[in-house]
């Protein structure tokens, strides 16, 4: 992927605070809460869900701050500006295509805003949690970001790479599409008429469209300014294969189970995310009149 000479966003909020680097979070060593990391975003558990109720455990331990001076540039703190800046690019990215579709329909395209923060920082949906993963809250219309959770992905799940990255962030802009065009209200409206089993089917529709439009996304943002390289729609797709719900449940060596998927199987996201970047039609991206996911 390449975006070094690309613009920044302006629709950050960076929250990350002072000292201590991404080894930690709220506390709790990343390793410690990587299962309920990965589980949160990848097997779709609902935000609303958890916000609140993941307790953050202090253990006392000291977190290595970053000095200056004698010991010169930090490396973890190097390595976390140029994912920040390339956050932002993705982010522009994101703005200046979802700008132009909407235009083509007489309507108009508001950003959300990309919040980056450590360990947990207060939404409009409660409180949020460097263990849940990136989320997008529509009560602020906001997209929440630890970047210590690519390091993870890359290492629990093989699935790193700069456009790996941009696919998730550009899921995630996809659930803000989805408030704004009227999808995230009807289908929080069937949230209490339907039972769990019956409500995750609907949800893996939502997040399946989430996919799409990323495809979307990637495909007009190309077109309109060649970025992506040799590789990269093959990493999109190596991420979209390791985080389906089936591959995960395996992964934890429990059966799989489709009626507990919530974001869709591994096929599934594949081919939504493919139909999106094949043929940049967010017509195409229904996934709720799909007759075949």
């Amino acid at each position: 992927m390449q975006i070094d000479d690309e613009r920044e966003s302006s629709y950050v909020e960076d929250r990350r605070g002072g000292g201590g680097g991404y080894g930690r979070a709220g506390g709790v060593g990343i390793g410690g809460i990587a299962v309920a990391l990965i589980a949160s975003y990848f097997l779709g558990i609902d935000p609303g869900t958890l916000l609140g109720l993941v307790e953050t455990v202090q253990n006392g331990a000291s977190q290595h701050a970053t000095q200056s001076g004698a010991r010169g540039i930090d490396p973890a703190a190097d390595h976390e500006r140029g994912r920040v800046s390339e956050m932002k690019k993705i982010l522009a990215k994101t703005e200046d295509t979802w700008g132009e579709l909407f235009a083509r329909n007489n309507a108009q395209y508001q950003p959300p805003t990309l919040v980056l923060f450590r360990g947990s920082t207060p939404t409009a949906c409660g409180s949020g949690q460097s263990a849940m993963g990136p989320f997008y809250c529509p009560g602020d219309q906001k997209v929440y970001l630890d970047l210590g959770f690519f390091d993870e992905m890359a290492r629990r799940f093989h699935a790193g790479g700069d456009f790996a990255r941009a696919y998730v962030i550009a899921h995630e802009i996809g659930h803000h599409v989805q408030k704004q065009i009227g999808v995230t209200r009807k289908t929080e409206e069937l949230r209490g008429r339907l039972s769990a089993a019956q409500y995750n089917r609907v949800s893996v529709r939502v997040e399946l469209q989430a996919d799409c439009f990323a495809g979307v996304w990637a495909h007009h943002a190309n077109r309109r300014r060649p970025f992506i390289q040799a590789g990269d729609v093959e990493a999109a797709l190596t991420a979209a294969n390791a985080i389906g719900d089936d591959a995960l449940q395996r992964s934890a060596g429990r059966a799989v189970v489709p009626d507990s998927f919530t974001h869709g199987s591994s096929a599934q996201r594949q081919r939504w995310f493919s139909t999106g970047f094949e043929t940049g039609s967010v017509k195409a991206c229904d996934t709720f009149a799909a007759q075949s996911l």
